[in-house]
This record gives structure tokens, sequence and C-alpha cells, in this order.
């Protein structure tokens, strides 16, 4: 039946396509392509009628459906009979309102997937994030990862856009696969795209508060960019990859600027939530890599705590790692010392091998803890949090570290607004 829907909705979504012919910007990467997906979404919708998906439809399924513009209906018939209606009226008739820019996540999670999405949706614009462990089950080396996801960058036509992390090099190695103009963006001095003099709000003393300016550099010219929500690197790079994207539609560097003062954070991306106790929260529960939990301590070593407060890490396991499973989270555990955790809360058995990461790295074994599962890792936390103190929470999808946080938010009753996953098909999961 899986076959026979997904077989269907391609036909429907490669029709409608046909049709209406809107520019489709495909975004894919190991992480940050939810994050990028919100920020390309917040500028171009300055001055286009734009589609992106709203939850995590990336897929063969979830991607048609962004297209069709409907929810997924789960298991009902009657809803899927309700998509098939709306999509054969997008073919029969005309929807003056259809959207000019299609905005999509293409999400890879075994060899194939990739060549099947863009055989689907044909993007003319292609974002790569980041080339990186996850889903190294199923491909079994990170070079394998990156020719994967490169079948997007191939997949463009000679008159399109390649927008690259100049920051990771077999991002970059990308380019020379494209036949699209190359624009690539980073931190570093080669990058088209460049941020410069990124600057904190938590870095002014009074506490651990949200929000970063930065100057954007761009042929020679520069313009200073507020991010309110932001608290780390990873959302500068999806705002330049934003700015890349705009540029190929002929937005000035102020438009851009100005766009992104709009740009908020998807649920469960580096957020900051208010905890307990006056604590504060970073909540980055949304999925974890090595890569992505590495990156989520690094913001957390750059905060510097005023008062008594101290840093805590609630980690769940990282799945579908294979053969990097021992050493990706053991790389953690290192970076939690490193980053000046003080109290190690681990939910899962894989997590075990980060407590293994961090004790060889000097951290104290009486301050690491151990739960099955993630509610119960936050039921511990409420007994150690203390005024002032920051806890990152992080995990894989299936960890549901959401579990955890729920019982630490200072706000539980608003968890449906705050929180992923918390829609009745995941009650029971």
């Amino acid at each position: 039946m899986k076959k026979i829907l997904q077989f269907k909705l391609k036909i429907l979504a490669g029709l409608i396509l046909k049709k209406y012919q809107p520019e489709v910007v495909g975004i894919t990467g190991s992480v940050g392509k939810t994050t990028t997906k919100e920020a390309v979404s917040v500028v171009l919708a300055s001055k286009f009628s734009v589609r992106a998906p709203l939850k995590n439809y990336n897929n063969e399924i979830g991607v048609p459906l962004t297209i069709i513009g409907a929810d997924s209906p789960g298991s009902s018939l009657f809803g899927w009979f309700l998509v098939f209606l709306k999509a054969t009226f997008l073919i029969i008739w005309r929807d003056k309102n259809y959207p000019k820019i299609i905005i999509l996540e293409l999400g890879v999670d075994r060899p194939g997937d990739m060549k099947y999405l863009t055989k689907l949706a044909k993007p003319s614009i292609g974002i790569v994030t980041a080339v990186s462990h996850s889903h190294l089950e199923f491909f079994g080396g990170l070079e394998k990862i990156k020719k994967e996801k490169q079948g997007l960058i191939e997949a463009l036509p000679s008159k399109g856009l390649a927008v690259l992390n100049a920051d990771s090099d077999l991002v970059i190695s990308m380019a020379t696969a494209s036949r699209a103009k190359v624009l690539s963006y980073g931190f570093g001095k080669d990058a088209d795209l460049r941020a410069v003099d990124i600057r904190y709000n938590f870095d002014k003393g009074e506490g651990f508060l949200p929000g970063l300016s930065f100057k954007l550099e761009y042929n020679g010219s520069s313009v200073p960019v507020f991010l309110r929500e932001a608290i780390s690197d990873k959302a500068v790079l999806s705002a330049l990859s934003a700015a890349a994207v705009a540029i190929y539609f002929n937005f000035n560097l102020v438009e851009i600027a100005k766009s992104l003062e709009n740009f908020n954070l998807p649920k469960g991306r580096l957020q900051v939530l208010r905890g307990i106790k006056k604590s504060f929260i970073i909540d980055d529960t949304y999925n974890a890599s090595p890569d992505s939990t590495i990156a989520a301590l690094e913001v957390l070593r750059k905060v510097t705590l005023i008062n008594s407060g101290v840093k805590i890490a609630i980690l769940g396991e990282m799945l579908e790692l294979g053969s990097y499973t021992e050493e990706g989270h053991q790389l953690v555990g290192k970076k939690a010392f490193e980053a000046g955790v003080s109290q190690l809360i681990l939910v899962g058995e894989r997590a075990r091998h980060i407590a293994v990461g961090a004790k060889n790295a000097g951290f104290q074994e009486d301050d690491i803890f151990y739960f099955s599962y993630a509610n119960e890792a936050g039921n511990f936390a409420v007994q150690r949090i203390n005024q002032g103190d920051l806890i990152l929470v992080k995990g894989s999808q299936g960890a549901r570290m959401e579990k955890a946080i729920l019982e630490i938010m200072a706000e539980p009753q608003r968890a449906g607004d705050l929180l992923v996953r918390q829609g009745e098909e995941w009650e029971n999961k």
C-alpha cells in the first residue's frame, strides 16, 4: 500500500509542478536543514508567495504533500481521499494563489533517496548545509553520504544556483559537480558570503539572553544583521545560506538584513526556554548526531554564567551511527568536559559511551547519572537544578528528550507551543 501511495503522490506532484512551474529550492544536509528552511522562507516571503513544509516532510511521502499543500492524514483512508481530491483540483483547475516558490527539505536515509526526490521535484536552487555521521549505518562512510547529497547539486540546471557551506571541505568540494552557478557561505575568508564580527547577547554580562548580531559581507559590501533568538553559529550559517538564495532572486543586502530580523528558530533547535527555579534551558531536542551535539556543547562552553549558576547537560543516545556509535558518543563526552559541564545526565544504553569519553577526559564519575527514559532524567534533574543554572537538553529523535524538558520547564502548560513532537501521533511513542 505504501508503494502504491508513493507512486500516486509522485505522479500528482509532478503534474502540479509541470502546470504551475514554481521555482523549487531544495535543501539537504546532515544537520541544519530545518533551520535553513526557516531562514530561506522568511527572507523570500518578504517579496514572493512561498510554501515550505510545516512539519518534517522531507521524504518520498512528505515532499509530494508539501507540493500539494496538504498535511499527512496518517492511516485515514478518507483523509487520503481528500488529499488526492485537492491534488486533482490543482491539476484540473488553476489556483491563482499557488506559491511562486516552493522550499523543500530533501532527507536521505539510504542510497538512492536523493535521485528519487530530485527527479520528483526538479529543484533549480540547491543548498547543502553539512555532511556528517548521521545515517552512517545505512551508507558505511562519509564519502558515500557526500556522494548521495551531492546528487542535489548534480541535478541543478545550468541556470540554477548551488549554495554550499564553505566551512565544510566535503560540502565545498561539491562545487566541481555543479553545472549551476555556485555561491559559498561561511566564516572563512574564502566564502562568497561571509559572517564577521559575531556578537552574542549573553556576552553582555546580563545573564543568559538569546540574540546575536554579525556583519554580512558579500562582493565588497557589508550590512549589519540581527537575529533576535539565535545563540549559535549554526543560526548564522542558516542566515547566510538564505542570503545567497535571496541574491539569486535579486534582493539587495539591506533587504536581506531587514527580512532576517523576522527569522525565528524552529522548535527544538537551540531554542532558549525558561526553566524551573529561574534556570535557563537550551532546547536542542529535535534530533542529534555527534557533530550537532558537539556544536551545542560549544554554545554551552561559550556562555559565562553570572551568580552561582552551573552548566548541566541532559543528553540522550544518538541513533543510526553504525560503526561510529562508540567513537561518536565518546567524542561528545569529551566535549562535555571541555564545555565546563558540572553534571552529566544521560539517557539510553548507547549514551554510556558518552560517560566513557567524559571520564577519560577528566569528568568525575560521581557527577554522571544514567536513566533509561527521558522523563526519568527530567524528574531527577528537578532535584539538581538551582537558580541561574543553564541546562542543555539534546538527543536523537528516538530518545524523546523533549519529555525531559517537560519536567523542568517553567511553563509546562505551553508544551504544545514550545516543544517538538507534541501531536497526538506521538502520545504513545
